[in-house]
């Protein structure tokens, strides 16, 4: 009589046992670590509309260092688009040039504004771009001392080079030169006339923000 007891009660426990070790399985089996998600970088993508501010030195001399260059400001905008890996893009662009001189047959003039349009091919590797730049300007020019120059603004042309990071998804610093060339200006010293092809070099640190 008292073996049933006994041996019903071994057999609950073997049975209890038995579903706590299937159930601890199953939870073992269904539990999956959470994945890591690497924090996401800068997006590479350079494609859509931007703005920006610049500043830098403009000289009608190759070195900025040289003497005679003159600190420059302005305000740009434009918009890029990216075409089998190469971004293409167009830019205009509105500076002060602080009366940087460029010399004249007898003496220097001063230029005080100019407006750019440009246009822009460039290479992405990752988010870096290097890119060339080439349009047209027209340039405000100042007399100076006793050199005359001519009234409104006169036409011209520039080229240039630039290195553009992205910092975060819509931002981005830059630094491009540019040479800039004003043809045919006619200045007066002393009654006498004389008209000649002006440059200037200006390079230009900048940030942009891209919509």
């Amino acid at each position: 009589m008292t073996k049933k007891p006994f041996a019903l009660a071994l057999a609950a426990v073997f049975v209890s046992g038995s579903a706590f070790s299937v159930s601890a399985a199953d939870l073992t089996s269904s539990y999956e670590p959470p994945a890591y998600n690497e924090p996401a970088g800068p997006s590479s993508d350079w494609s859509g509309p931007y703005v920006g501010l610049n500043a830098g030195t403009a000289s009608d001399k190759l070195n900025p260092f040289s003497g005679g260059s003159e600190f420059t400001g302005g305000i740009h905008g434009g918009y890029n688009t990216e075409i089998n890996g190469v971004v293409v893009g167009g830019e205009a662009e509105l500076s002060h040039l602080g009366d940087a001189e460029v010399g004249v047959r007898g003496g220097k003039l001063k230029e005080r504004y100019r407006v750019a349009a440009k246009g822009k091919v460039g290479a992405p590797l990752g988010n870096t771009l290097v890119y060339g730049t080439a349009g047209v300007a027209m340039t405000s020019l100042r007399d100076n001392g006793a050199t005359e120059g001519p009234d409104g603004w006169k036409p011209g042309w520039l080229v240039g080079a630039g290195v553009e990071q992205k910092i975060t998804g819509n931002l981005s610093g830059r630094v491009e030169y540019n040479y800039t060339q004003t043809n045919d200006v006619r200045s007066f010293r002393a009654g006498t006339t004389s008209e000649r092809d002006i440059g200037d070099h200006t390079i230009k640190a900048g940030v942009n923000y891209k919509f």
